[in-house]
């Protein structure tokens, strides 16, 4: 029985060497072949010669008004030559090495020509020849590569539409369809490839991007259920202890966070487990949520865990955290891969015992050894810097823990809706009161010179500078500043007035915590480094960041960056020293000056570079669409979104016979179905 999940070894003339070809493709089942759709059409539409400009590609309708000429010259080259009738005017038409063609241009006959326009010689130099035989659809332009040329896409397609459209099942409930005017999945996937007019093609697409978003709404949904349908545990804590515990914070909590908090906790105690994602630009103040999340878990017998992605990280939360926790009967444990043998052991003990009831680290909480005596809360730290499968392996530790994931990176809500789609999503879009916004400049090269006078200035106001490049040394390939030298140039700069250190990857965890502690005691004024600081740093002495080569990083990066500082009472600035050759860099200077809200950065960042890039699709699992653009459709996939949500709550909806392909599609994809 046939099947669009069939190999696409099945077809005809596929042998292993194609079927490796097509893989380079992702083109694996029949479906896959199907759904690869054309990133383009070749419309037909007639050029008007008499605006055509010299070498512009050009499509003619018109009448053979010659006979055609075929000469012949040199080695194996020919031209064939003839008189097009065009409106009423008579253009001569030229196909270079294109001799088979002289039988299909008959005199008086219709044909349609594509190729350039030669504005000096008034003529058309073809390249493609249509008859009013053949038929004049848009003409799919497929993204093909050195394996698998358009040709053998178009041939293969073809073939398996041919003999797999009688199994091509709509998806799509009938009432959505009707809803929005869609069509029927065989017919879509037809006008997607071969579309009769240029309207009907837009109609296909429009079916073709809304089926994509619906499906994957779905699935993540799904998910989202079926962790909901999971044994959770009740996190029973003492409300009146918890907001006693709030009165000891030395400072009033912002708005963003009391909802954040409210949200965190009332996923506490209800029965099944969390899975929220706690959204907060930097410095707006996530640790101190997680830490009220982490005192109610605590407060009703439970443990928690806090996984950082780097050792800098992990012992500033642990060392914050213990002072916050200061006096309270929370224990905090921090375990990470750099420690002895001995501490490992112990604290390990420690943990399966329970008398530490929360632990912070790296990656290291996620091992096998390490056994929790009742971990009720797992926290994910800049969640976005582990695999899917090191934050399913935190998930995985004690008895279904509510998971509250953590990014400074702010995703606007296009990606959101996509990324997160089965997370409940909190946002802290408020900066702590007193906290002034950071004055960002754009510099020239030939202006570095005023920056290094405004870092005298700063450091003499008993300031300190942090100083970033992208490279530790210097490159031949590549001509930018690096650390190592910036770092000599600085020492010998500002002797013997400040001292200045240097922080980059290759140095050890302990070489790297010591020259951090250096700053933060102020042992150090100035700081060169990479971007081994973009995450975590806190040293509110610190107010300027100058960062050399600026066009080097992406808009995400540079907010990262330039929220280093800011995080005192003092005003802050960031130097961006930078010329950029490119429209995109210029760009991304201009919003860094124009704003400091990270969600309006983060939004600009996926306008200018798509959102396959921004958070990287290897570890954030962010979806490649092929028809759908989650930014330009955004309303399709926020109306998708609730439409997947609404059939799911829908009772018994996996029952009706109109939604048992989607039964089957869930089921396909090891899903529940059933959630009544």
């Amino acid at each position: 029985m046939k099947s669009l999940q069939d190999p696409v070894g099945c077809l005809k003339g596929v042998g292993p060497k194609t079927v490796e070809a097509l893989a380079t493709l992702d083109i694996k089942t029949v479906e896959d072949l199907l759904t690869y759709f054309p990133s383009r059409y070749d419309d037909f539409a007639p050029t008007d010669l008499s605006t055509a400009k010299d070498r512009q590609k050009v499509t003619v309708h018109g009448t053979v008004s010659s006979e055609p000429i075929l000469t012949r010259y040199g080695y194996r080259r020919n031209r064939l030559s003839f008189r097009l009738l065009v409106d009423r005017n008579v253009v001569l038409t030229t196909f270079f090495n294109q001799p088979y063609l002289k039988n299909s241009i008959i005199l008086n006959t219709h044909v349609t020509v594509q190729g350039k326009w030669d504005a000096v010689r008034q003529q058309i130099l073809g390249s493609k020849l249509f008859t009013q035989n053949q038929e004049r659809e848009l003409g799919a332009i497929y993204p093909a590569n050195k394996h698998v040329s358009q040709k053998t896409l178009r041939k293969l397609i073809k073939q398996a539409y041919d003999q797999y459209k009688d199994v091509i099942a709509t998806l799509l409930p009938i009432s959505l369809r009707q809803r929005y005017q869609l069509m029927e999945r065989r017919e879509m996937i037809k006008q997607m490839h071969w579309p009769t007019t240029p309207f009907v093609a837009k109609q296909a697409q429009k079916t073709a991007a809304y089926e994509e978003f619906f499906l994957f709404q779905l699935r993540l949904q799904a998910i989202r259920r079926a962790h909901r349908q999971d044994d959770g545990n009740q996190i029973l804590y003492n409300n009146q202890e918890l907001k006693e515990f709030i009165k000891t914070i030395p400072f009033e909590l912002t708005d963003a966070q009391k909802r954040s908090v409210n949200e965190i906790c009332r996923d506490l105690r209800a029965p099944y487990q969390m899975n929220r994602l706690l959204q907060g630009d930097v410095g707006s103040g996530k640790t101190i949520v997680a830490a009220l999340a982490i005192a109610a878990t605590v407060n009703a017998g439970y443990q928690a865990a806090l996984m950082a992605p780097t050792e800098i990280l992990a012992a500033q939360h642990a060392a914050k955290l213990a002072d916050i926790f200061e006096g309270t009967h929370v224990s905090v444990g921090l375990l990470t891969g750099s420690m002895t043998a001995k501490q490992h052991k112990q604290l390990l003990n420690e943990i399966k015992a329970g008398t530490i009831n929360l632990v912070v680290g790296t990656h290291a909480l996620i091992q096998d050894k390490v056994d929790y005596a009742n971990l009720g809360l797992a926290i994910i730290d800049e969640q976005h810097r582990f695999g899917v499968r090191q934050r399913q392996l935190l998930r995985e530790k004690g008895e279904n823990p509510d998971v509250l994931a953590m990014t400074a990176t702010p995703i606007p809500r296009t990606l959101a809706i996509t990324t997160y789609g089965e997370m409940d999503v909190s946002i802290i879009d408020q900066l702590p009161a007193g906290r002034k916004p950071i004055e960002t400049r754009w510099l020239r090269e030939n202006q570095s010179g005023a920056a290094l006078s405004f870092l005298k200035e700063q450091l003499a106001d008993g300031a300190q500078v942090y100083v970033v490049s992208p490279l530790i040394e210097q490159s031949e390939s590549i001509d930018v500043k690096n650390a190592t030298d910036l770092y000599e140039k600085f020492a010998e700069y500002f002797a013997p007035d400040y001292r200045v250190g240097l922080l980059h990857g290759r140095m050890s965890s302990d070489e790297k915590a010591a020259v951090m502690q250096q700053f933060k005691d102020n042992q150090l004024q100035v700081l060169v480094a990479t971007t081994v600081i973009e995450v975590g740093v806190d040293n509110p002495n610190a107010t300027v960041m100058l960062i050399y080569d600026a066009d080097r990083f992406g808009l995400a990066q540079l907010h990262q960056l330039r929220g280093r500082v800011g995080r005192g009472q003092r005003q802050s600035y960031c130097l961006l020293i930078a010329d950029p050759k490119t429209e995109d860099g210029q760009a991304r200077m201009q919003t860094m000056t124009e704003t400091t809200d990270g969600f309006a950065v983060a939004q600009r960042d996926l306008e200018l570079r798509g959102s396959g890039d921004v958070l990287g699709t290897n570890q954030s699992g962010l979806p490649q669409f092929k028809v759908g653009d989650p930014i330009g459709d955004l309303k399709m996939l926020q109306t998708a979104r609730a439409d997947a949500g609404a059939l799911l709550a829908a009772p018994h909806w996996d029952e009706k016979d109109e939604n048992q392909p989607l039964v089957l599609y869930l089921k396909r994809h090891q899903l529940e179905t059933h959630f009544d």
